[in-house]
């Protein structure tokens, strides 16, 4: 098994390779990048002062800046390099820690991806948690009382959720809870007067105005989590060996939960690890909605402003974390699971 972890680890450098080298290629030919930008700026500023002489022709005038200020520009950026060069020094820099340079706010990334990982962090901890805690048990819950009352009602309902994806469902609370009723806020993870709080104040104000985000972030993740567990659990109750322990006299709750009960946890497991990416990167449309600058926001922020250097450094930190989170999911598959050997 230690030999199967190992080579697994050492699958995330071609891994990593692959999907910077595609993305970073797809960025080289994108329209629309910083030099673009920087042209359309001035061509506005051009328009706005009426610069150029009256003589000049109409082509010459719709280009502000010069060939040999075009190659500087270029060089500025590493556009005027062959991609696979371009792309072996962002890596080098990359190994160093250095994520680059915004284009657009001219920050350095890592400081701009820092500030915003401990909201998203935690967001989705937070979410994590709550549906893993609720999830389970509901599912398990369920499935002993299937097609009774409770699980009839609890179907509607989880299917309503599963049916309105989390951004709208966060839109129509702001709706009626913030805008109409006025119970939450509007938006934000703090009040204006936050910082004149004392901590018990500041605690309540956040927890406040988490009340909405966390529920639209749980909407999606919930549904699926929740009939997860309940088939899983009613495929192990039919099994064999639960019918066998019932039968010998034990328990009906002592058959589920002792011997079940841990069977049903695996494909829980498998999900796991699956999750550490979205911890972080999160929901850009909910964090929009609920204008939450966390990771989610800012790599949204990035693709529209074409702020390349960000958007790369998202997808280093996504992409390294969903990789190690699918080797996260085998452990804890093999925990649940001793019958399960790697090799």
């Amino acid at each position: 098994m230690t030999a199967y972890f190992i080579r697994r680890f050492l699958l995330i450098i071609p891994t990593f390779i692959g999907i910077t080298i595609m993305v970073f290629t797809i960025t080289r030919f994108v329209p629309g990048g910083p030099i673009e930008r920087i042209i359309l700026q001035a061509q506005q500023m051009q328009n706005t002062l009426g610069a150029g002489p009256s003589g000049m022709a109409g082509d010459e005038r719709s280009q502000p800046l010069s060939e040999s200020q075009i190659q500087q520009l270029k060089e500025y950026y590493g556009f005027d390099k062959p991609i696979l060069v371009s792309y072996l020094e962002w890596l080098g820099k990359v190994l160093t820690g250095d994520l680059g340079t915004s284009t657009r706010y001219y920050d350095p990334v890592w400081d701009m991806i820092k500030s915003r990982i401990p909201i998203s962090l935690y967001f989705g901890v937070l979410t994590m948690i709550l549906t893993y805690g609720v999830c389970i048990p509901l599912g398990l819950a369920k499935a002993i009382r299937h097609k009774s009352a409770f699980d009839n009602v609890s179907s509607v309902v989880v299917f309503i959720g599963y049916a309105i994806p989390g951004w709208v469902a966060g839109v129509l609370m702001l709706m009626l809870f913030s805008s109409r009723w006025e119970i939450f806020p509007l938006g934000g993870l703090t009040s204006d007067m936050f910082f004149e709080y004392s901590a018990w104040e500041k605690a309540v104000d956040i927890l406040w105005h988490t009340v909405l985000p966390l529920t639209a972030y749980m909407i999606g993740s919930f549904t699926v989590m929740t009939f997860l567990m309940k088939n899983t659990v009613m495929d192990n109750l039919a099994s064999d060996y639960v019918r066998t322990a019932i039968a010998k006299g034990l328990p009906f709750k002592q058959a589920v939960f002792h011997h079940a009960l841990r069977n049903n946890l695996i494909p829980i497991a498998t999900h796991f690890g699956n999750n550490i990416s979205i911890i972080l990167t999160g929901s850009f449309l909910i964090e929009k909605v609920f204008n939450i600058n966390g990771m989610g926001l800012l790599g949204y922020e990035s693709i529209l402003d074409r702020d390349y250097p960000v958007v790369m450094g998202i997808l280093v930190i996504s992409s390294l974390l969903l990789m190690i989170g699918n080797i996260l999911s085998d452990i804890c598959v093999a925990f649940v699971d001793p019958r399960v050997q790697f090799k």
